[in-house]
């Protein structure tokens, strides 16, 4: 909804409800992720939604539903000093919008709920990575007031 035609006092996140994932929602899952990135996943899916199922306490994998319909993702865990981080961070592994419903919130209530149940516990870290030519993500992130960070990624391709 645009924000000119929005009732006063609304914030054009009321219709989606935002809840934890259940084991039922893979296929959904699966099929917004290959909308994005062009095929099918099931089995990386499959066992990421194993380990947010099996993680107990703060739910920091979430999922999103509108109008009836399952509407997007957000899969990530929780590190305590791993990878020489000095404190508690939340690492969002992977979000997913369903592609009719990009533009209407979906993500940015998934987003705030993460940072609801995350300030709950105290943790005050929310980190991510983005390929550096996805620009539709990196200015997402951007209204989202996430911003570059000085570590370095790197990588070493074998074979």
């Amino acid at each position: 909804m645009d924000d000119i035609f929005r009732e006063p006092g609304t914030t054009g996140l009321e219709a989606i409800t935002v809840r934890e994932l259940r084991a039922d929602d893979l296929e959904a899952i699966v099929r917004i992720d290959a909308g994005t990135v062009g095929r099918r996943r099931p089995e990386y899916y499959q066992r990421k939604l194993a380990e947010a199922m099996r993680e107990s306490g703060i739910k920091i994998s979430l999922a999103a539903e509108t109008e009836g319909m399952f509407a997007g993702f957000l899969l990530g865990r929780l590190y305590y000093g791993e990878f020489g981080l000095p404190e508690p961070v939340a690492i969002v592994d992977s979000i997913g919008v369903h592609p009719e419903l990009k533009g209407r919130h979906v993500g940015r209530a998934l987003f705030e709920q993460l940072e609801t149940n995350l300030k709950a516990i105290g943790i005050e870290t929310i980190q991510t990575q983005v390929e550096w030519n996805h620009f539709e993500l990196l200015g997402f992130l951007r209204t989202l007031d996430f911003r570059p960070v000085p570590t370095l990624s790197l990588q070493k391709k074998l074979g």
